[in-house]
């Protein structure tokens, strides 16, 4: 076997083998979860580690991305577990301090709150349960923003008015610099001569939007991973968001771990042709993102009518009309009018009727699902051209 091919193999296996392990702590956290009596996300995490059995079974099969992007995403990983090693490593250290100062009388509430952001943010995670069955509107705010990355996407797929696509100008760029030094690409990654894209390639674009995706579930997930293991204080994610958690997530994968893979699944699907139409995943992802997060922001704020489901959330009409409203209407835009139809009443079935899963893993699987099952059943055109 050649080298270069064998390197490929190589990192191709390791990549799948990522997946593989990723199911197996899902698993294991969501019978944790279980067992601490959180069923919503025990039931959420395990079905999310589904998801990352069928994702490196897929990349067995038919491969997410060419030689050399599958190497580059390995690497960061690597990348990521160091850089989450580092941070524990400095956690550790400052409490085991900090615990040292207690013992000799020091308060930490007085004698070292305006030392370091750092210490400010593990005395929260410690000396508070982080964990909240409420949490405040502004809290709400910033973690639904994080749903505006349905729309980011778009935007750097396929560009918006005066804004090119930006990953095909990430695209160019990395081949032009790959040009200008390629004794040591050649070196690292093999005879440039089989990089599998070129200028102005757009299948360039569709493998680096995967790529973008999982590099975003691989940073989100090994921080999350720890959080649950060691501890929220040791969770980088939760350090650069100063997030506010909810109880729903003790013992259980966070919310932006669901989305994103659910964002993979989709797209995974797209890929595969199964969605054909990328109009059908962009309808999909952004009913489930700006849907929700509509419904949620418009229901804290404005709703007076509660209506408690059968799992005992409690939800509101005007933020039930908010969340259709909005999914129809971007249905409306993509799709068009009747397909629009399918977008809001799926949104309507995952976000308001009771369920034991995260409808924010739910929405973007099932919403570009349906929608195609549609596309097949009534064959009429997508969209208004």
């Amino acid at each position: 076997m050649e080298y270069w091919v064998f390197v490929e193999s190589l990192y191709n296996t390791t990549f799948t083998l990522f997946f593989f392990v990723l199911m197996s702590l899902m698993y294991y956290i969501g019978v944790k979860g279980y067992r601490a009596k959180n069923s919503y996300g025990g039931i959420s995490s395990i079905f999310t580690g589904i998801c990352f059995l069928i994702f490196g079974y897929y990349n067995s099969i038919e491969g997410f991305l060419d030689y050399p992007f599958n190497g580059f995403l390995v690497w960061w990983i690597g990348m990521i577990l160091i850089l989450n090693l580092i941070f524990t490593t400095i956690i550790r250290r400052d409490i085991k301090k900090m615990k040292i100062e207690e013992k000799n009388g020091n308060k930490i509430g007085e004698n070292t709150r305006e030392k370091t952001v750092l210490r400010r943010y593990i005395r929260r995670m410690t000396k508070e349960d982080p964990y909240r069955e409420e949490i405040p509107f502004k809290m709400e705010v910033i973690r639904k923003s994080f749903h505006l990355s349905g729309f980011l996407l778009l935007i750097a797929y396929a560009g918006f008015f005066t804004i090119p696509p930006i990953i095909s100008i990430v695209s160019d760029a990395l081949f032009t610099s790959i040009q200008q030094d390629l004794p040591t690409y050649n070196f690292l990654w093999g005879n440039f001569s089989k990089y599998p894209f070129g200028l102005g390639d757009f299948q360039a674009v569709i493998q680096i939007t995967m790529f973008a995706l999982i590099g975003s579930l691989v940073f989100a997930i090994v921080s999350d991973i720890i959080r649950i293991v060691w501890g929220p204080e040791y969770s980088i994610f939760n350090f650069l968001t100063k997030s506010m958690l909810r109880n729903k997530e003790k013992n259980a994968a966070g919310p932006q771990i669901y989305i994103i893979t659910g964002f993979i699944f989709s797209y995974m699907l797209y890929m595969a042709k199964i969605i054909p139409d990328i109009r059908i995943f962009f309808a999909g992802i952004l009913i489930a993102c700006l849907s929700d997060a509509s419904a949620a922001l418009i229901g804290r704020r404005y709703g007076k009518h509660k209506i408690t489901l059968r799992n005992n959330d409690v939800k509101s009409i005007e933020g039930f009309i908010a969340g259709v409203v909005v999914a129809y209407a971007i249905g409306f835009v993509f799709i068009g009018p009747i397909y629009a139809i399918m977008g809001a009443l799926i949104f309507f079935l995952t976000d308001y009727l009771p369920s034991l899963t995260a409808d924010n893993i739910l929405n973007p699987i099932f919403i570009p699902i349906g929608i195609q099952l549609m596309v097949l059943l009534l064959r009429l055109p997508i969209g208004w051209f």
